[in-house]
């Protein structure tokens, strides 16, 4: 056993990443993304460093918003204008306080604030931004075209998910548009979706993208640890753990690999050291598929079955979501509470989904 898995299977606890992430950068429009202000002159100037810089942090995988004060139909109208549009998820144009625009877009996206950007051009409105959301990382237009080299923007591996993250946020909206329109029960139409849930052993090609979730799942995510690529290769190649990661489909298209689990296995006891799942997909109804399909597997091998929990500041929901499934608590080490299921309470797969596993 590689020391790294030994150190983590008695106990030490995994780092903390402690680089700030962002996953969204939201920008005001006048003087920062074009010259000039466009309800004085219609004939503003598309600044060409900045298309540079949104397209590079878009092949990234980091989202791009709007906070500006504005007219909406006529800033919209000058973005498809300039060919742009396609990149800004949820803008916020309005009269508005920028800071109130900021939330609203961290709220649609299902983001933490300190996980956002904002770039304008005005001390004034960037103070008030600071003032109201201290952990919103606050950039100057005229600093623009050095962002890409922010650590803050730049994660350490670009996966086949993060190229493609924008396209899946908008397949979310259609989706959530068909959603709302929908008229029927809401396993209806989480029925008419098509989705497919694939459970598999986590390859060597899978490991990029699962160090980019342990770094970026906070809400979902049952501990808050982060592990490094060369962590998660030691626990791949371990023969006491199972590293499992999950990848889910529909009719829209695909939403990547949006869950990752770490289990620890002994003859007797069975430990879920790592369960996590992207927010994405917190409406889909799938959010304990993976957790069931590893308590099925532990009850068939006839082992206790125990999962690690540590609190954060976000992630509540998945210490509700392992006591609906069951768990008590049965130790406390540190800051980690071991919970333990009994197997009274473990469900079947949901109707509307079809599980395909591959392990």
């Amino acid at each position: 056993m590689t020391s790294v898995v030994a150190e983590k299977a008695e106990g030490a606890q995994p780092r903390k990443d402690e680089k700030k992430n962002i996953k969204c950068v939201v920008w005001d429009l006048d003087n920062t993304v074009w010259d000039g202000i466009l309800l004085e002159d219609p004939q503003v100037r598309l600044r060409e460093e900045v298309v540079a810089t949104l397209r590079t942090l878009d092949e990234r995988g980091i989202l791009h918003s709007i906070a500006s004060r504005n007219e909406p139909e006529l800033a919209m109208a000058k973005l498809r204008e300039f060919g742009i549009d396609e990149y800004f998820l949820y803008p916020q144009i309005h009269w508005g306080n920028k800071s109130a625009s900021i939330e609203a877009v961290a709220k649609s996206l299902n983001f933490g604030i300190d996980a956002i950007a904002f770039v304008d051009d005005q001390p004034f409105e960037r103070d008030e931004v600071r003032f109201a959301h201290p952990k919103v990382l606050c950039i100057d237009a005229a600093e623009a075209h050095r962002m890409v080299e922010l650590p803050e923007l730049n994660p350490r591996f670009i996966t086949d998910d993060s190229r493609v993250r924008r396209r899946m946020y908008q397949a979310d909206i259609e989706r959530k548009t068909v959603e709302d329109a929908h008229q029927g029960s809401p396993d209806e139409f989480l029925a008419s979706l098509g989705m497919q849930f694939v459970i598999s052993r986590a390859q060597e090609e899978d490991l990029k993208r699962a160090e980019e979730l342990t770094v970026r799942t906070n809400q979902l995510n049952a501990t808050g640890y982060t592990y490094s690529y060369d962590e998660l290769a030691a626990f791949r190649q371990s023969p006491n753990h199972d590293l499992l990661i999950a990848g889910l489909n529909d009719k829209y298209g695909t939403y990547g690999k949006i869950g990752l689990a770490l289990v620890e296995r002994t003859a007797d006891v069975w430990t879920l050291k790592l369960l996590l799942m992207s927010c994405r997909v917190m409406s889909r109804g799938v959010g304990t598929v993976l957790l069931n399909y590893i308590l099925q597997r532990a009850r068939d091998a006839g082992a206790r079955f125990r999962a690690e929990f540590v609190s954060t500041d976000r992630n509540r929901q998945m210490y509700i979501t392992y006591k609906f499934a069951g768990f008590r608590e049965v130790e406390r080490l540190g800051a980690t509470s071991v919970l333990e299921n009994d197997y009274s309470n473990v469900q079947n797969f949901p109707p509307y989904i079809d599980v395909q596993i591959d392990v």
